[in-house]
């Protein structure tokens, strides 16, 4: 099974999961039309939502492209492929200052940054089915070196696969997940710490958005 087949079979959710549509959802939508008239066609929307991710994909494109960051891993360039993902980020709101500074600090050493490279190859690009590289890419995040601030966080774990592959990856950010997903009626069985079973589970929200 194809990675793309792979993904669409983790987005098939029974009708068991799926509730009638309650007011919160017609009330958010309303809200979002309030201040983007035309949707997600809306220039505001696009100026404040979407352009700077789509430019933070298109800078991972052309710097840790899939050739590229294996070409950099044959020569060990560990150091320079975390420094790139972190520049790219950087330019983008999706994480906290916190977690910015924790990923920074774990990917300081030759270890942090060879185990960060490795991982994000693997995860990206690798041949295991999506839910063990997922699964693995969150058992390395969990292995980083760790100063002050934890590193194995949601946001964290799914910033970098939502920046490198859009069409394949969701960012997830617990908060504002959590209360779209009670207003939109779906059962959302979150965890805290990252999982595959929660992160399957957002393909779901995804798709229950879309038919709603």
């Amino acid at each position: 099974m194809s990675t793309e087949q792979g993904i669409v079979a983790q987005k098939s959710i029974t009708s068991k999961r799926l509730t009638k549509r309650p007011s919160g959802a017609l009330k958010s939508r309303r809200k979002f039309l309030y201040y983007f008239p035309d949707g997600f066609h809306d220039e505001t929307y696009i100026d404040w939502e979407r352009d700077y991710k789509w430019k933070a994909h298109q800078q991972w494109e052309e710097l840790l492209n899939r050739n590229e960051l294996r070409h950099l891993l044959k020569q060990k360039e560990y150091s320079k492929i975390a420094a790139r993902a972190i520049r790219i980020e950087s330019r983008t709101n999706l994480l906290f200052s916190f977690e910015k500074m924790a990923l920074r600090d774990a990917v300081k050493s030759s270890a942090g940054a060879r185990l960060f490279s490795q991982g994000l190859y693997d995860f990206l690009h690798g041949s295991l089915s999506m839910q063990k590289r997922f699964a693995d890419w969150v058992e390395m995040i969990a292995l980083l070196p760790r100063k002050q601030t934890r590193v194995l966080t949601w946001p964290l774990v799914t910033v970098f696969g939502f920046i490198a592959q859009p069409q394949m990856h969701i960012f997830l950010k617990p908060n504002v997940t959590r209360i779209a997903a009670r207003k939109f009626g779906f059962d959302f069985h979150y965890k805290t710490r990252p999982s595959w079973e929660t992160y399957s589970e957002l393909y779901g929200l995804e798709r229950w958005y879309g038919v709603k």
